[in-house]
């Protein structure tokens, strides 16, 4: 458990003293609801649709989430690179707990973020449907943090190059998010692109968020949860395997 707790306080602390990264993760996101819950905005309240910054919020906090989580991995190869992640393996602890601690470290950092465009999103003019739902809601950021966090480091533990994990993430990351119901509703879509976000497990969490702070969801939030957690632990188990047979 002490190889955990200072494996992700050595995470938080990095994404602490940089400053840029902070900034930088926010950009994205500010852009996106300003640019689309104002711009898209009366073309979907004329469809019937009511405000796009409220269904689009809980999408865009995915968004950052899922952008922060991931790229947790790239700090693994950079950490390899550069010899930092040898000492760390030589240390007299078990390679899962470091691997759980790096984890749990992105997970927070992301979950972070996360809040802080929940924050900038009601400056802008999003009101959650229940101020109890905050509470919830941050429980199931907290697993879409995991969840991507995990799947990063899975990634980034096969591999040693750093443009190969950017040119991966860039061909997962964006398709995840646009097929997730994030951007659109996934009500009326075509059946096969049904089919195809229900493979998608950010679509669970963003259909989860949206319940929480917009009171409207397309799937049972049963199925959201469970989803989550089990693909979750699923990409743990495997991040956990492949992490300790990486050579370093």
């Amino acid at each position: 458990m002490k190889a955990i707790y200072v494996m992700w306080l050595r995470e938080v602390k990095r994404f602490i003293r940089s400053k840029s990264r902070i900034v930088g993760a926010l950009g994205q996101p500010i852009l996106f609801l300003v640019a689309l819950g104002y711009g898209l905005g009366p073309v979907f309240q004329k469809a019937g649709q009511g405000n796009y910054l409220e269904f689009i919020a809980p999408g865009i906090i995915g968004m950052t989430i899922i952008f922060t989580a991931i790229f947790n991995g790239m700090q693994i190869i950079w950490d390899r690179q550069f010899g930092f992640l040898k000492e760390t393996m030589v240390a007299p602890v078990s390679r899962l707990s470091i691997m759980f601690g790096r984890t749990l470290g992105g997970a927070t950092v992301a979950t972070a973020q996360g809040t802080l465009v929940l924050f900038i999103a009601m400056v802008a003019g999003f009101r959650p449907v229940s101020w109890l739902g905050i509470l919830p809601a941050l429980f199931i950021m907290l697993l879409i943090a995991l969840l991507f966090s995990a799947i990063g480091i899975t990634v980034a533990s096969k591999l040693k190059d750093m443009q190969g994990f950017q040119l991966i993430m860039n061909f997962l990351v964006m398709p995840l998010f646009f097929l997730s119901g994030a951007l659109f509703p996934l009500d009326n879509v075509p059946p096969a692109l049904l089919i195809v976000a229900k493979f998608d497990p950010l679509s669970y969490g963003v259909d989860a968020l949206r319940y929480f702070l917009d009171g409207a969801a397309t799937f049972p939030l049963a199925l959201d949860i469970g989803m989550l957690l089990g693909v979750t632990a699923f990409f743990l188990v495997l991040g956990s395997y492949f992490f300790s047979q990486m050579e370093v």
